[in-house]
């Protein structure tokens, strides 16, 4: 089987500045197109930056923004994925990410979890999305299961994904570095806390998983960056460095992806009619809590 070409764009979006954004991103994705990339993949929010608060409203793009379609224009020949606000028809905001192939706008997910605590208040200024689903890339031959940051810390979105038939797992991401005291091996706490993650989903799900992290610094955030490829067995394919951008270009073998399926059939045997039932169980549980307060 033939191997996939990913690029990992970390960059260092300008906070608020759309058009240098998109001159960045048009950047790199030339930039990874010379390198003979299938893919290239941005971190969330890598048109806006990230801490936008009040300006979340200046910089929303619906789908059909010109700025959108320029980007996707230049996806002919490369797929990308990319990250904006969305402003939907009913004047919604959401953290979004586009899947850009044949000069498309092919499939975009709405980040569904968005996270309140700690250094966070993502449901002041931003609607959550409703759906997760995978979505085929004709271009690439693959499934892809594009999720937001936040999603990836809740279980269900690398299953409900690969359960929907993906075999790669795109993670876009704003993390910051809030353990900066936790040096270890690998230089900083919240970057071994992503890797930790990052192989488990991928050999739990037998998936590729691609995590794209931004750097910079946005007013009191520092972000990190880390950007890696865990292959289907857990293994690190490629790295990124810690806190400066890069274009990380990584091969993925694909044939990885069968032999670790057929050897570890962990999807087969999943049984989503069984977890959908107690689901059920659960929430009509909570239900009735509710309604006794």
């Amino acid at each position: 089987m033939p191997s996939l070409r990913v690029a990992l764009a970390q960059t260092a979006p300008r906070l608020g500045d759309l058009e240098d954004n998109l001159a960045t991103t048009h950047q790199r994705i030339a930039d990874a197109r010379m390198q003979g990339a299938d893919l290239i993949v941005f971190p969330e929010l890598g048109l806006t930056g990230y801490l936008l608060q009040d300006l979340a409203a200046e910089v929303a793009m619906r789908r059909d923004d010109p700025g959108l379609l320029e980007l996707a224009a230049a996806s002919t020949d490369i797929s990308a994925v990319v990250s904006f606000v969305e402003e939907s028809d009913d004047h919604r905001l959401f953290i979004a990410a586009a899947l850009l192939e044949e000069g498309l706008v092919r499939h975009v997910h709405r980040k569904v979890f968005l996270p309140t605590y700690g250094l966070f208040d993502e449901r002041r200024f931003f609607a959550a999305g409703e759906a997760i689903k995978a979505v085929h890339s004709r271009r690439l031959g693959l499934t892809l299961g594009i999720c937001v940051c936040e999603d990836f810390w809740h279980l269900a979105t690398a299953n409900l994904l690969a359960l929907d038939g993906a075999q790669l797992l795109i993670n876009v991401s704003s993390s910051p570095g809030r353990d900066v005291a936790a040096i270890n091996e690998e230089g900083l706490g919240t970057a071994s806390s992503w890797r930790t993650l990052n192989r488990a989903y991928a050999q739990l799900t037998t998936s590729f998983v691609v995590f794209v992290n931004r750097v910079g610094v946005d007013e009191s955030f520092t972000f990190w960056g880390g950007s890696e490829v865990v292959g289907p067995s857990g293994a690190t394919i490629a790295q990124a460095p810690l806190h400066d951008e890069a274009l990380v270009i990584a091969d993925l073998p694909l044939a990885d992806l069968r032999r670790e399926r057929i050897a570890v059939p962990l999807l087969r045997d999943e049984r989503p009619g069984v977890v959908l039932r107690q689901l059920e169980r659960i929430v009509r549980a909570r239900s009735g809590e509710e309604d006794a307060r």
